[in-house]
């Protein structure tokens, strides 16, 4: 009788110690960035009163369309209301950029599993619509859909830019694997299907669209053009180029396909070549006050800085280039401005995660 009384004192301290812990993580939930409260809060806090206001915030801010808005924090009641109307009007917003709709798509996932409230399923499959109407006939999405025109018309293009097109590819895929997160929403096989036909569509333009160097597979460019599949500009500063920074994504990616084909394998270990050959050795960043006062940062020789690599390389000479606002190209580092050299990441070490994953993944595919 004592053990089992116990038991009981024991379990109702767990209990007590997960709400404690879970209210701390909703009292301190609006000092958090979007994309953390959107998916990595304790499981609980999903059925909270302060979660179901962000996701009146989502339901209110879905577009039209199916997608969302970029750069919005839905958990502090949304985003700028004259920006909103502008959108509403035009009809042109929604976008994959910054892990907007893939993000508010996962949300809404744990939000029906713990509540059952129908609005965040029927918002979740309009949206997956949204994803579906928004790939090109060759496999690739744009940063924006609608695209938008003018300065902005880069948005049509496919784009790998902070992860765009993975983050779908990786969310489809989940769906097509019976993923957990998305096991409450009941899909159907339809949607499963239409998922895995879409996400197949999107392997086919990674591998159309990889560049190769002498016939052999490389790496990707940020974006690439929606009709010819060649490295296309972006903003001024974001010129077409060998990709050390989104390549990594459209990588892993490639190595989580079951049974890869002859192709999946050519492209992953032609791109794994070209991070071995363009390492960065013996340097790294480093913050100073320059003589103006201002926060600054700089190139320094340090022979036991981890291998880095650059952002972009330069599509002739294969050697990292920087840029500022003015489009032209420069050399080194200390040649931007004060603005481009503290405003953008030109230096990553995320490919030391694919180095990683490749040993282990070699060995089983690589004969």
């Amino acid at each position: 009788m004592k053990s089992i009384v116990k038991a009981n004192i024991l379990l109702v301290l767990i209990s007590i110690s997960l709400s404690l812990s879970a209210q701390k993580s909703a009292d301190s939930y609006l000092n958090k960035r979007w994309k953390e409260v959107s998916t990595r809060m304790p499981d609980e806090w999903y059925a909270s009163a302060e979660a179901k206001m962000a996701a009146d915030s989502i339901l209110k801010y879905q577009t039209t369309a199916g997608g969302w808005p970029k750069n919005s924090d839905f958990h502090r009641g949304g985003m700028n209301q004259k920006e909103w109307k502008r959108i509403k009007e035009s009809g042109i917003g929604a976008t994959f950029d910054n892990s907007a709709t893939t993000t508010e798509m996962m949300f809404l996932a744990k939000m029906y599993s713990k509540t059952k409230d129908e609005r965040y399923r029927n918002a979740f499959l309009k949206a997956l619509n949204y994803i579906f109407k928004a790939q090109y006939a060759n496999g690739g999405w744009p940063q924006f859909y609608p695209v938008r025109k003018g300065s902005t018309s880069y948005s049509g293009h496919i784009t790998f830019n902070d992860g765009g097109m993975v983050n779908i590819l990786n969310l489809l895929n989940d769906i097509v694997k019976k993923h957990q997160l998305y096991a409450s929403l009941k899909l159907g096989e339809e949607l499963r299907k239409s998922a895995k036909r879409s996400f197949d569509k999107g392997v086919v333009c990674i591998l159309k669209t990889q560049i190769k160097i002498n016939g052999k597979p490389a790496v990707w460019c940020a974006q690439h053009d929606e009709v010819t599949l060649a490295p296309a500009n972006a903003r001024a500063y974001e010129l077409a180029s060998f990709s050390g920074g989104e390549s990594v994504g459209i990588i892993l990616l490639l190595m989580k396909i079951e049974n890869p084909s002859k192709e999946i394998i050519d492209a992953v270990n032609g791109s794994v070549q070209w991070f071995e050959q363009h390492k960065l050795y013996g340097i790294r960043l480093q913050e100073f006050v320059n003589a103006e006062g201002l926060k600054d940062r700089k190139v320094v020789e340090d022979k036991t800085a981890p291998v880095m690599w650059a952002r972009f390389y330069d599509l002739e000479t294969g050697k990292p280039y920087f840029c500022d606002r003015d489009g032209i190209k420069r050399a080194t580092f200390a040649e931007m401005g004060h603005n481009r050299r503290n405003g953008y990441s030109w230096y990553t070490y995320a490919p030391q995660k694919l180095m990683d994953e490749y040993a282990k993944w070699s060995k089983i595919w690589i004969k």
